[in-house]
């Protein structure tokens, strides 16, 4: 039997998933796919869980079931690329013909003292049930510095005011606004509702040093009762060791998604080296592409002498449960709708998975 390995349970794989097990899958393959849960989590719903506005049990999605579908529950110890083997942490080792790394992100602490100590993550669904717990945990008046501004932490700073009222939740931003890439209106408009909220943004920040409930901004010491770090991500550590090419620790691809050095080997999701930020969106057209080469692959077919470029539709936020932002084909979508459209995307994406 042909092996084809998959290496996390992300949006990426998952999209491999659901094209390979409809459609004329070869009968002499056998897939693997190894996880450390044995589920699919909506990372992009972290941010809800950790703020308590949904259950756990929302942001889980079953794993596919096959008869040439293998899951393997475990944490990965080594990707041997010259041995073609993936390691475990139980002493097994899992063979592949070819093999999709889609193992995804850590915070990065920029180097920061104290902020891996000191900080909570929303990256897995472990961290995100931590974090939850922790702020759910604080007292009325408490203080919550969330670090970073992007989507991740502009979404659990309004879910979380939406969560605890009572709460004193301090959002640091690095730019001089909020999303300062995108259109201005969007900016004013998220920042007019933390402003109606309560929201403190703090633009221009700096955070320098962490301690146990306090943030340095500069140099100013501000006194925290918790601190989410959501300012920024790099690829997880055993895809960092991996001795190929990389590009600000992602890997770098050819055209096709493979390693340059190790063709039989594929890079799906935040950890590949290419010119967009990572995002679902991106992991899913990506895994969409890595589907038709393997098709072709197998199939012993000439790879096209090109591959179409990626284009992204745009991207949704969430402002809480009733409100929402959206940049879609360059233009912007604000308040009640475009909460809405998010809400759609999501729902479907639960009925094409689920």
């Amino acid at each position: 039997m042909r092996k084809l390995v998959l290496l996390g349970a992300g949006y990426g794989n998952m999209r491999i998933l659901l094209r390979l097990l409809n459609k004329e899958l070869p009968s002499d393959l056998e897939i693997t796919l190894v996880d450390r849960t044995p589920f699919h989590s909506l990372k992009t719903e972290f941010y809800a869980l950790a703020a308590g506005t949904v259950p756990d049990s929302e942001i889980r999605v079953a794993l596919p079931s096959h008869e040439q579908l293998n899951i393997v529950e475990g944490e990965i110890a080594a990707i041997k690329l010259d041995e073609k083997v993936v390691s475990l942490s139980n002493g097994e080792d899992v063979p592949y013909d070819e093999l999709v790394i889609g193992l995804g992100c850590e915070d990065n602490y920029h180097d920061v003292p104290g902020a891996a100590e000191y900080t909570h993550s929303i990256q897995t669904i472990g961290q995100s049930r931590n974090t939850y717990q922790l702020l759910q945990g604080l007292g009325g008046g408490a203080t919550v510095g969330i670090v970073g501004a992007g989507l991740s932490g502009i979404e659990l700073a309004s879910e979380l005011r939406e969560s605890r009222p009572d709460l004193k939740i301090k959002l640091f931003d690095r730019g001089p606004r909020i999303l300062k890439d995108f259109p201005e209106r969007l900016s004013n408009y998220v920042k007019d509702w933390f402003d109606k909220h309560e929201v403190h943004v703090i633009s221009n920040s700096n955070i320098t040093k962490v301690e146990e409930n306090v943030l340095y901004n500069h140099e100013e010491s501000i006194q925290v009762d918790a601190v989410v770090w959501t300012a920024g991500i790099q690829a997880v550590s055993i895809v960092r060791e991996l001795d190929v090419e990389k590009n600000r620790g992602r890997v770098v691809l050819n055209q096709y998604h493979q390693i340059p050095d190790y063709e039989d080997v594929y890079v799906v999701g935040d950890i590949a080296a290419l010119p967009h930020a990572p995002s679902a969106q991106l992991a899913e057209e990506q895994a969409e592409q890595i589907v038709r080469v393997l098709r072709l692959v197998w199939s012993k077919e000439p790879l096209p002498k090109e591959m179409p470029e990626i284009k992204l539709k745009g991207f949704m936020g969430s402002l809480g449960k009733k409100q929402g932002f959206a940049y879609l084909a360059d233009r912007t979508v604000t308040g009640r709708i475009a909460r809405l459209l998010k809400s759609g995307v999501l729902w479907m994406y639960k009925w094409h998975n689920g």
